[in-house]
């Protein structure tokens, strides 16, 4: 086997660099003739070997035999090759291609492992790197592996491409940060064999090198195993963690009584995957108030001996509270000395609690006792009716009637009615839609059926729209950022537009001209569209998110600054406020992505009131955090390593610097005897 198979060099240039310039200088010193003056003395007998040195005229005289050079020539050479950067690299054959997949997931955050398993994974991903082949400075081939870095949770990030620098390829490990959420390795198995892909292909369209080795580093908890499809020997699986000890709160709910809006029902569920029962403490606060303060024992984990499945012990608490405000909601496992707990990010659930309130809506209509009665079925506070002529004429006289219908009504319903101004608001509108929203009507079609509808949207949630048939509606081109709820055969049905930091909910029919009233969704549709507006009036946001939603925020103004602060965020950064800065759209729609970590995130937009959203992790699968040391993929069993990675090569430098040293000394004792015996 050729020799750069097992050496290799990682700073050759530099040695080569120093040698060209130390040696000659070592040697010259021993060239080198001492220069004599000349001095007239009475006798040359005392003056032999002087008489001896004129003789040569040369400015260099014969290097002669010493052992001195010698120990200093073996010194210098040594500290050169150390300086060169020598490994002994156990590993031979030809260059391959690894990925390194490394799960940042919420149980990657357990500390059974110091200081977490996703550190620990990390280091090993170094070990790992540094074991990888480099290519021999004096060869014409590259011989040097190729590492890519992908760190996932439910979403894959290349942290760094295919490279062979290994200084590189650390810094990208040592970037990879920790989230709360849950984990899936489908996307990142995509993603790296996208990228492993080779360039070249041979003529029977086969790949001209050998697939990419997968190096996985996780603790197993993986959700989509049965998703993923990798080949025979193409993954490697190193398990993180040694303990399955964790109890954590899986669940929350707090809810309103409908008689007493002041009496709050608050609702968790705990779960504790140990062998054995746990006592706790479970604390209820509110705005960082403590409320109460319960103790409670969790069974330990059960075993489906039918499904060899292990079930975690579940406890179910409910607390009641008087409020009257809004607030932040809190419930917190406390910490137990004799019980041990290694996930942390589970112990404790948010729950963002609105200020009561119940709807006041205005209809404006030249009478449609049919929709009427529908908007009366929905818990309004208050249903206010006014015709056309009304509508317009309050909002041409007073300019400033425009801030007062925004802060009497929290719906506006237009029945095909078309205003000459709209007053911001949320509006919810049968018939033409207005002007001004980036809606255009070229014409009017007949005889409309639906044809797909979004089942899952909040408006439409539980509404059939199977037999709905209209006679006749209004063709509506939307603008690019509409959503399109529902669709008729001919042109959408049901969409919502955002503009001008209004909300309009387009219904692009007469209620009159169809059957929709005969049918029992309409009422249902009434309700739903009733409650999504009324949403809409803390921004659109759905306060109560689980780790990886994004924070949206709709029926703003157009390109305003909003300041967002959170887990994530250092409270005071280059004196400024707290958070990060982030703009709305032209369309009034804010959006932040950055909820990885579990907490109270505030947002702050001018002079309005903070908003503040909780982000959960909330998942029984990934608070389940007992270490998987066999993980199978569509069937093909892949089993742990059993130990973890060590390194497969070996730095020489130590070795030469201490035989460096040694020859030191060695030259040093040689050379106090010479001037002792002289």
């Amino acid at each position: 086997m050729p020799l750069q198979k097992f050496m290799e060099w990682l700073t050759p240039m530099t040695a080569l660099y120093a040698a060209a310039v130390s040696v000659p200088l070592l040697l010259l010193l021993y060239f080198l003739k001492l220069k004599r003056r000349e001095q007239i003395v009475s006798s040359t007998l005392l003056w032999k070997r002087a008489v001896q040195d004129l003789q040569v005229n040369a400015p260099f005289q014969k290097l002669r035999r010493n052992i001195l050079l010698l120990l200093q020539l073996l010194v210098l050479l040594a500290i050169l090759f150390a300086l060169a950067g020598p490994i002994l690299s156990l590993i031979a054959g030809s260059a391959r291609r690894y990925v390194l997949l490394i799960d940042r997931s919420a149980s990657m955050n357990s500390t059974d492992v110091k200081p977490s398993r996703l550190e620990a994974a990390k280091e090993q991903a170094k070990v790992f790197v540094e074991s990888l082949q480099s290519k021999a400075f004096y060869s014409l081939r590259d011989e040097s592996d190729q590492t890519m870095v992908i760190a996932f949770n439910s979403r894959a990030k290349v942290m760094c491409n295919f490279t062979s620098n290994k200084k590189q390829l650390n810094r990208a490990i040592e970037a990879i940060t920790p989230s709360d959420d849950v984990s899936s390795l489908a996307e990142a198995i995509v993603v790296a064999q996208a990228f492993a892909q080779s360039p070249g292909v041979e003529a029977d369209y086969m790949s001209a090198e050998e697939p990419a080795k997968l190096v996985l580093f996780s603790d197993g908890q993986i959700r989509d195993l049965d998703q993923i499809v990798v080949g025979p020997d193409e993954l490697t699986f190193h398990c993180m963690g040694e303990s399955q000890q964790n109890v954590a709160v899986i669940a929350t709910q707090a809810r309103r009584s409908y008689e007493d809006p002041e009496e709050v029902s608050v609702f968790a569920t705990l779960a504790n995957y140990g062998s054995e029962p746990v006592t706790c403490d479970v604390q209820l606060s509110i705005n960082n108030n403590v409320r109460a303060v319960r103790t409670a024992t969790i069974p330990p984990k059960a075993i489906d001996e039918s499904l060899k499945t292990a079930r975690p012990g579940k406890l179910a608490l409910d607390f009641s509270l008087s409020y009257a405000e809004g607030g932040v909601l809190e419930v917190r496992k406390l910490p137990n000395s004799d019980e041990p707990d290694y996930l942390s990010s589970d112990d404790v659930a948010w729950a963002i609690l609105p200020a009561p309130k119940k709807l006041s809506a205005l209809l404006v209509t030249d009478g449609n006792k049919v929709l009427e009665s529908a908007l009366r079925a929905c818990p309004l506070a208050n249903l206010e009716l006014q015709s056309p002529a009304q509508f317009d004429t309050t909002d041409q006289n007073d300019p400033g009637q425009a801030l007062s219908i925004e802060q009497r009504y929290d719906m506006v319903v237009l029945d095909n009615y078309v205003p000459a101004k709209l007053p911001k608001s949320r509006y919810l509108v049968f018939g033409r839609p207005p002007e001004g929203i980036d809606v255009s009507v070229p014409q009017e079609v007949e005889n409309q059926i639906i044809v797909d509808w979004r089942t899952k949207h909040p408006v439409l949630k539980y509404v059939d729209l199977t037999n709905l048939f209209v006679a006749e509606c209004h063709k509506m081109i939307l603008p690019r950022d509409a959503e399109v709820l529902a669709e008729f055969n001919e042109t959408p049905a049901i969409a919502l537009v955002r503009r001008n930091g209004s909300v309009f909910l387009l219904a692009g029919f007469d209620v009159l001209q169809s059957n929709w009233p005969f049918e029992p969704g309409f009422v249902l549709f009434c309700y739903n569209a009733a409650a999504f507006l009324g949403m809409q009036l803390g921004g659109g946001q759905d306060m109560n998110l689980n780790v990886g939603e994004p924070i949206v925020v709709e029926g703003l103004d157009g390109q305003i600054t909003a300041r967002i602060d959170g887990p994530d965020f250092s409270r005071v950064r280059d004196g400024q406020a707290p958070g990060k800065e982030i703009v709305s759209s032209v369309s009034g729609s804010l959006r932040y992505p950055g909820t990885d970590r579990a907490g109270t995130y505030r947002l702050s937009i001018g002079e309005q009131p903070d908003k503040f959203f909780a982000v959960n992790l909330l998942d029984p699968k990934e608070s389940n955090i007992e270490p998987v040391r066999e993980i199978v993929l569509s069937g093909q069993t892949v089993q742990a390593e059993q130990r973890d990675v060590s390194r497969a090569n070996f730095p020489l430098w130590p070795f030469l610097v201490g035989l460096a040293l040694v020859l030191v000394c060695v030259e040093w004792i040689i050379y106090n005897y010479k001037v002792r015996s002289f």
